[in-house]
């Protein structure tokens, strides 16, 4: 097995990207891509548990 790591560096928009994920509970979003950074996030439908 390779145990061998790779460090991912982010930069500061994928960092958000990765905050504002984690901060929705339940959804769907659209992420825009240009030149391999997200530029844009749309929140298409909210879902909630009953």
């Amino acid at each position: 097995m390779n145990t061998k790591q790779e460090k991912i560096i982010i930069n500061e928009k994928e960092k958000h990207l990765l905050e504002l994920i984690r901060s929705i509970e339940y959804g769907e979003l659209k992420i825009v891509i240009q030149n391999s950074l997200p530029i844009r996030v749309e929140e298409i439908k909210k879902s909630i548990k009953l």
